[in-house]
């Protein structure tokens, strides 16, 4: 079974998450920075004098690809544990079954292509 990790966290959780997932071993990820909002909605700022309303909030977001419950189980727990402050806004993980991976170059799939 090949299971995609997503997680979604807080911009300063960047290096925390990277180090969690790095002393577990995992080592195939893909970082992106996205924009959302959840329960927050969020925030207030003042520009030149001016109340402006932030709807979107800057996150990172991570994808993961692992190969085993076992491995999504240990994903998880790092992630979550790097990630927690306890405040409103921490995030988001999302797990799901993949049906397919090749990798390109060799044409390799599913286990394979992801060892």
């Amino acid at each position: 079974m090949i299971i995609k990790v997503e997680a979604i966290v807080r911009e300063d959780k960047l290096d925390d998450v990277i180090a969690a997932l790095t002393e577990i071993e995992v080592n195939g990820i893909s970082v992106s920075q996205v924009m959302g909002h959840g329960v927050q909605k969020g925030y207030t700022e003042l520009v030149r004098g001016q109340e402006v309303i932030v709807n979107l909030v800057p996150k990172i977001k991570f994808e993961i690809v692992v190969s085993s419950e076992e491995w999504e189980k240990k994903t998880i727990e790092a992630i979550q544990k790097a990630a927690f402050t306890g405040d409103v806004g921490d995030g988001k993980i999302f797990s799901y079954d993949i049906r397919c991976v090749m990798r390109i170059r060799t044409r390799e799939k599913d286990y394979d292509a992801i060892n």
